[in-house]
């Protein structure tokens, strides 16, 4: 993942596929840095869940809200607490659907306690580096 600066405070992400977003400060409609980190957190869980109960039947309605608090800190230094994904996943009615809704605790319990790996990594405490190259 490589990311390049397009104006103060603006970025532009690219991945090796060839996508890319914009990302910034706050200041317009890009999304922030928290923003991205909290949405790969659902998405990660949401891929997760979708795979398993799409095999039974497909949703009518599949959407979350993840949330955390900011904590401004001076001794430990800003970071979010409070980490919460909120699935609301509806199936159709008939046997597939009910496949599907009893596949749903379990694929959301894989996912936060296996599968996810942004927030294994999370809950793991994996360490961060940063290098200046001049």
């Amino acid at each position: 993942m490589q990311f390049e600066r397009t104006a103060n405070s603006k970025y532009e992400v690219r991945n090796v596929r060839g996508g890319s977003l914009s990302v910034g400060s706050g200041a317009d409609t890009d999304f922030t840095p928290v923003e991205l980190f909290l949405a790969a957190i659902g998405t990660c869980s949401a891929i997760d869940v979708d795979v398993v109960t799409s095999r039974r039947a497909e949703p009518t309605e599949f959407r979350a809200t993840v949330s955390g608090d900011k904590v401004r800190d001076t001794e430990q230094g800003n970071r979010l607490e409070n980490l919460a994904v909120e699935f609301t996943v509806r199936f159709p009615e008939g046997e597939d659907g009910d496949k599907a809704r009893e596949a749903l605790p379990r694929a959301v319990k894989m996912s936060h306690d296996r599968l996810c790996t942004v927030s294994r990594t999370v809950e793991l405490g994996t360490p961060v580096t940063t290098t200046l190259f001049d």
